[in-house]
């Protein structure tokens, strides 16, 4: 399965086409919708939320709402659409390049002088594409009982210290929450992170962890490095704009302990078969999965973009200029665990499907139902 998205900040739409998928799968818009909205909501967000009502149009692919096995186009069309692609538009050129941005390394690579024809691609309202594939996947997953959910564990300095006890409790606790926090308390205190930033003019990043169950043992390959399931999911993870750090289980708190106290004992019962009482491998081992929950998180920067800005240089004059000023938010992180769901559902689907075929959801289902057999025996 692969997909490619195409489409700027302010042009005419984002579009995106999945080419693999399986067919049989019964994919409903109001789905793909939800996850579209989730992506434009939480505390700190900017003005182009108040613009835009994402709404997905899926243009090939499916049949009275039944995937066909071709290729899926979608496409979801800007409001604020500005950029003409055969023609003129009153974009204003901007020179000044925003620090933490990729509007100097793109403006070098491509040897610019206008931000703008870096910035519109380099844009995270791309993302508005891949949640359409990851919500489409996500309707995949939970035909075998595979749910994608994630709560905020950090904004800013403030830290949570609850843990979930497992998917369902995140769902269900996250369910009425702006921040994706597990804990009302907790959000209140991220609140305060967000606001206080806002009255600076400054912003904020913070944790996500993402979690993936049930799912069964056998996801990826030890065969070679590009098959291994935990680095698929952090090269995807990490692909998200603002994201500099990813995390499996356990993660970098194995630095800091000794083998005895880290690793997960095995046991068996005939009720359960194989499992483990603690799951600080994050539900994979050797680049397969084990069985337990997937749990990673990632850490997000602080958005780029400041109402107060930071020193640059203009790329005409080189002369030294504030950065330019444009439009955005004070935190996003609550929108950004919408995309991290979506890249790990993305995963978690491509090597479903490498596992147990990808033809028709009949077929895999019939391997699936004969591999968990095997296993269990």
């Amino acid at each position: 399965m692969r997909f490619l998205t195409a489409g700027e900040s302010h042009g005419k739409a984002l579009t995106v086409i999945l080419e693999g998928f399986p067919k049989g799968v019964k994919i409903n818009n109001s789905v793909i919708n939800s996850e579209l909205e989730k992506r434009m909501q939480g505390p700190g967000r900017g003005g182009r939320m108040r613009i835009e009502k994402d709404k997905v149009e899926i243009l090939s692919g499916l049949r009275n709402k039944i995937t066909l096995g071709s290729p899926i186009a979608m496409v979801v069309k800007n409001k604020d659409a500005k950029i003409n692609p055969q023609g003129k538009d009153n974009l204003e050129e901007k020179n000044i390049v925003r620090p933490a941005h990729a509007d100097l390394a793109g403006a070098l690579k491509y040897g610019e002088k206008d931000i703008n024809n870096i910035l519109e691609r380099a844009s995270a309202r791309e993302t508005a594409a891949r949640v359409c594939v990851g919500s489409v996947c996500k309707q995949f997953l939970g035909l075998f009982g595979t749910k994608v959910a994630s709560y905020t564990k950090q904004i800013g300095s403030y830290q949570s210290s609850k843990n979930p006890k497992d998917i369902n409790f995140i769902l269900e606790k996250t369910k009425n929450s702006m921040l994706k926090a597990i804990d009302k308390k907790d959000e209140q205190a991220m609140l305060q992170q967000i606001n206080k930033a806002k009255e600076e003019k400054d912003s904020v990043g913070g944790v996500v962890e993402i979690w993936a169950g049930v799912t069964p043992a056998g996801l990826g390959s030890f065969m070679q490095f590009d098959q291994k399931l935990d680095a698929k999911l952090a090269s995807y993870l990490m692909s998200i704009p603002a994201i500099k750090g990813v995390e499996i289980g356990a993660g970098f708190g194995y630095a800091g302990k000794k083998g005895s106290h880290s690793h997960d004992a095995v046991y068996y019962s005939k009720d359960k078969g194989y499992y483990h009482k603690t799951n600080n491998s994050g539900g994979i081992e050797g680049g397969v999965s084990n069985g337990e929950p997937i749990v990673a998180r990632i850490a997000m920067k602080p958005i780029a973009t400041l109402a107060k800005p930071l020193d640059s240089v203009n790329l005409k004059t080189k002369k030294r200029q504030k950065a330019s000023l444009i439009r955005s938010d004070t935190a996003a992180v609550a929108a950004c665990s919408v995309v991290a769901e979506t890249m790990c559902a993305i995963a978690l689907t491509e090597s479903y499907l490498d596992k147990f075929g990808s033809d028709s959801l009949a077929q895999i289902r019939s391997n699936y139902k004969n591999y968990l057999k095997t296993i269990k025996k």
